[in-house]
């Protein structure tokens, strides 16, 4: 596992380029949301089995705050349960939906992965889940528990 924390977007394509195959035409990539809530490591465990079902590999970002120790916890619970598969962690401080769009597309994901949103506010000002499926370059997954 690699802990990327990517500040432009040639880092982020970047990140995904030292491995084979990566690139359009190469092998497939899930990238998955997270921010170490319960429904986000739903999303985390499916989306590693879909990427072993594939034969490809997983980014997993954790994206919206700036807090680098709460995220390399997560990177390491991440590689604790992703059991061998090729797996990087880019931690990428903004805005999550965006930040998810622009690594899925700098890294040519195949499929992007989001729990689905628990906060009762979401369900009037619309999830994350929403807003991604709004404006998908790739297929998008919504886990709900």
């Amino acid at each position: 596992m690699r802990l990327r924390s990517p500040k432009s977007r040639r880092q982020i394509a970047a990140a995904g380029s030292g491995l084979p195959g990566s690139g359009p035409t190469g092998i497939a990539t899930v990238v998955i949301g997270t921010d170490g809530s319960p429904t986000s490591w739903d999303a985390f465990s499916w989306g590693c089995g879909e990427a072993r079902r594939m034969g490809g590999r997983v980014v997993a970002v954790f994206a919206g705050a700036d807090e680098a120790p709460e995220g390399q916890a997560i990177a390491e619970e991440a590689e604790s349960i992703s059991h061998g598969l090729d797996l990087i962690f880019i931690h990428a401080p903004g805005d999550p939906a965006t930040e998810l769009l622009q690594v899925a597309d700098a890294v040519h994901a195949d499929l992007l992965v989001v729990g689905k949103s628990t906060k009762v506010r979401h369900r009037f000002a619309g999830s994350m889940g929403q807003r991604l499926i709004a404006r998908r370059p790739v297929p998008v997954v919504v886990v709900v528990p």
